[in-house]
């Protein structure tokens, strides 16, 4: 599962706000504990046929289920059966059947068998059902906002402007809601599936289309077959009106299925994966073990991605074009993330929610490994950064574990601290340990429990196995504690010993042992020492240094999940960026120089080494941060930024760099806008646009139209935001809608991009506009999870959708007779509803 979460520059400033909204402690709750579901039958094959009722959004079901006691004898089978009508309930023997008694209450179906079966003494149950998956009663979550399972979107084609579709969502345990089974994580079994479709439609399951047949009534039925054991919140169904654009791995399969719309653009969009599977599969030393690999967008998706094997489901947004592509497929490490997940998650799977950090941590971790591949180390550190950036700056997760059993909902641990957190705790590891042991260890947790169900405890075996070294000092701090060292230090010269002392502080109440890497720069060189530092407050090293060093650089190389307090220079953070290797040295010193004074020399300087970078995520942030109107800064570095904005190779630069120009609001770069707008970039068309409102504003309205913002980063939307609201720009509306549902708090971090926010919500509350008013209310509940547990910050949302919905029934007044109106009211009552 690949959460989206929600970016900081929503979130920021509540959680950089603690002087606003004091931080309060989750979790209140009694401790409990989250044990593996205990196995009493052993599920062996499961065989479903399946058609829909598309007017009733309904399935109806047949399903042979194979299936033996664990271990102890039994003469029950108790499966999870979600919202179902259940007709009928028998033994198959070799097609004979014979009923049997059941009794199906709060979503358990009880059925007593003929006899008492022995622990590997096979049974087939039959069974004939009805899923209504708008009867299920369980809620969703934050982490996956809905849990029904079974989704028809468009079902009776009411919507002209969304396809009809049918996928199905099982995690974490929805599978039940569309089939009866076992719904844990520690049950795996084989699948085939007949599912009955309109002939015009294409469908999609785990496993091999084995078979196609042509049924009367312009239908047909596709046979589809898994033969190798996954679990059941594995299991899918895709069906829709899609193209399938065909590519391969050596002999395998790898197939993309768009919406025709995108179908000229799916080999930019999916079109790395054969690489990535032949990279993974080396990288693991265990080659990729599924007959194909499928890659399926669906509408209206319950969360970002899923990994159903063989058949990963994407949410619309991997939809992109030219506009977009050609700035980044910023859905690129979500394919990399799902397809890591064959390996993680799917062939050996977390043995319980609890222990969800052995799938998702390490699929979060495998975008650092492609992009470090394919891209270069730069490109992957800062990927990490941002990554860290949403767990650092969460103060309500410091206190949770990774490996946790006494979670509220499974669904809690979908969060910053199993993704996040978890990816960069793999780093640490995996530099500790050094590449040959980490990655023989990865191979060796694979081969040793491959198609069956893992825990940390048994990856911590793997490593322990391969390297030779005791790593329970690790996985105790990282696995099974919780928060992160929180480090300052300071130093002091000896000159007659011509050595420095440098005391590290830990200042989180528990303290951690790690090693650290220090860099003491001596006459304007760095020399760097790896030390180790005990779990105390206080650890001091002495360096040789021929004078009081220049500058202290800790936790050089990056490596370290660590927030440390440091004060230098202008001139020290000079120092460390043009001496530093490592991307997340410069980007320290190059934010370290963010609040300093303009016209400071180092910092001309600085900047002026920034715009050279070869990292261009360097010269993009040294472009956000260069203020051209100061006198000294537009001397030195303006000839640079017009150089960048006209010829970088990176479009995300030029449009950077456009828009530190636009600030300057001279005229003189109207060209320069002229041109942009008619970029194939939607970063640079969106930049010059900004511009082109700064000097002439009264082309904009005639200009908005140009650029595609349905998939447009959420930097470009707070560029264009103020220019859309400004001109109510009709055709932008939806665009702005995530960034503007964050209005009371942005005003905090921005006034005045908060000011440019709220009139936009108010403007998409006081308007018929239910795609507008759906990305409101959709990233709201995105957001529930990711934000502090304080009752302010739940009293602002609750208070801005009451306003919201108050304005949205002034609308329904006027307008009675709206087909969507009631749809708007109805998504902003079930976004209040789960505020409360």
């Amino acid at each position: 599962m690949k959460k989206i979460f929600i970016a900081a520059l929503f979130l920021g400033a509540i959680f950089n706000s603690n002087t606003i909204f004091a931080q309060t402690e989750t979790s209140g709750r009694n401790p409990v504990y989250r044990a593996t579901h205990t196995k009493v039958t052993e599920l062996k094959h499961t065989k479903l046929k399946v058609n829909f009722d598309y007017q009733k959004e309904q399935m109806n079901g047949e399903e042979w289920l194979t299936a033996s006691p664990f271990f102890y004898a039994t003469n029950e089978l108790v499966l999870d059966a979600k919202g179902m009508l259940i007709h009928e309930v028998a033994l198959d023997k070799n097609g004979s059947k014979s009923p049997l008694k059941f009794d199906y209450k709060n979503d358990v179906l009880k059925i007593t068998l003929d006899k008492t079966y022995q622990k590997n003494q096979d049974y087939t149950v039959y069974i004939k059902y009805t899923a209504r998956p708008n009867e299920v009663k369980q809620a969703g979550s934050a982490a996956i906002n809905d849990a029904k399972g079974l989704y028809f979107i468009n079902a009776q084609g009411k919507d002209k402007d969304k396809p009809t579709q049918i996928w199905t969502q099982g995690e974490t345990e929805s599978s039940s809601a569309w089939f009866p089974t076992i719904d844990k994580s520690n049950q795996k079994t084989t699948q085939e599936i007949y599912m009955t479709v309109p002939d015009k439609y294409v469908t999609l399951s785990n496993g091999l289309l084995k078979d196609s047949k042509k049924e009367s009534g312009n239908l047909r039925t596709d046979h589809w077959v898994m033969d190798k054991r996954h679990s059941t919140y594995l299991f899918f169904m895709g069906v829709g009106d899609y193209a399938v654009v065909k590519d391969k791995w050596k002999n395998i399969d790898v197939d993309y299925y768009v919406e025709k719309e995108y179908e000229p653009y799916a080999k930019q969009i999916f079109g790395n994966t054969p690489e990535m599977i032949e990279f993974y599969s080396k990288r693991l030393g265990y080659e990729y073990p599924w007959a194909k690999y499928a890659q399926i967008t669906g509408r209206d998706f319950v969360s970002g991605a899923m990994e159903n094997t063989t058949a990963t489901l994407h949410q619309e947004s991997a939809q992109q074009k030219p506009g977009d592509l050609i700035d980044e497929n910023k859905w690129e490490n979500t394919i990399a993330h799902e397809l890591f997940h064959h390996w993680f998650g799917d062939l050996v799977t977390a043995e319980s929610w609890s222990n969800l950090t052995v799938n998702e941590s390490f699929a979060n971790y495998s975008e650092y490994l492609w992009l470090e591949h394919k891209y270069g180390k730069d490109d992957a550190d800062y990927h990490l950064r941002e990554d860290l950036s949403a767990y650092i700056h969460n103060p309500a997760l410091f206190n949770k574990d990774l490996v946790r059993f006494d979670y509220a909902s499974r669904e809690d641990v979908f969060d910053a601290i199993t993704y996040n957190k978890g990816g960069g705790i793999l780093h640490m590891l995996r530099n500790y340990l050094g590449d040959d042991a980490f990655f023989a260890g990865l191979t060796d947790y694979l081969k040793t429990y491959e198609y069956q169900n893992g825990e940390a405890h048994q990856l911590r075996l793997s490593f322990e196995k391969v390297s030779g070294k005791d790593l329970n000092w690790f996985f105790n701090q990282w696995y099974f504690g919780s928060g992160n060292p929180k480090l300052s230090y300071t130093s002091t010269y000896e000159p007659v010993k011509k050595q420095v002392t440098v005391v590290i502080n830990q200042s989180q109440d528990k303290p951690f042992e790690f090693p650290l890497a220090i860099d003491v720069y001596d006459n304007g060189k760095p020399k760097r020492t790896n030390v180790w530092v005990d779990a105390k407050a206080k650890n001091t090293f002495t360096f040789d240094s021929s004078k009081t060093p220049d500058l202290i650089n800790i936790n050089a190389d990056g490596i370290l999940l660590s927030d440390i307090t440091e004060t230098k220079t202008p001139e020290q953070s000079l120092l460390q960026f043009t001496n530093s290797k490592e991307f997340l040295s410069r980007y320290r010193a190059l934010d370290a120089v963010k609040e300093a004074d303009a016209k400071n020399p180092a910092v001309i300087k600085l900047l002026a080494a920034a715009l050279k970078d070869p990292f261009f995520r360097i010269r993009e942030q040294a472009l956000e941060q260069i203020d051209l109107s100061n006198a000294d800064q537009a001397k030195a570095l303006t000839a640079d930024v017009e150089k960048l904005a006209s010829n970088d190779p990176k479009t995300l630069v030029q449009a950077a760099a456009i828009s530190a120009l636009g600030k300057t609001k001279n005229a003189k770069y109207a060209s320069l806008y002229d041109k942009g707008i008619n970029a194939v970039s939607n970063a640079v068309k969106g930049a010059s646009l900004a511009g082109i409102a700064e000097t002439d504003p009264s082309k904009v309205a005639a200009l908005a139209d140009k650029i595609d913002l349905d998939n447009a980063s959420e930097d470009l939307i707070s560029k264009l935001l103020p220019v859309i609201v400004k001109n109510k720009i009709e055709k932008q509306m939806p665009a702005i809608g995530t960034t503007v549902a964050f209005y009371p708090f942005i005003k905090f971090q921005n006034p005045e991009l908060g000011k440019s926010a709220e009139e936009g919500y108010n403007w998409i509350m006081s308007s018929d506009n239910l795609k507008a008013t759906e990305k409101v209310t959709k990233v709201l509940v995105q957001a529930k999870s990711q934000i502090p547990d304080n009752p302010q910050v739940k009293m602002m949302i609750v208070q801005m959708l009451k306003d919201g919905l108050a304005k949205k029934m002034e609308v329904l007044k006027a307008n009675p007779n709206s087909p969507t109106i009631n749809q708007q009211v109805d998504a902003i009552n079930k976004t209040l509803e789960a505020y409360k």
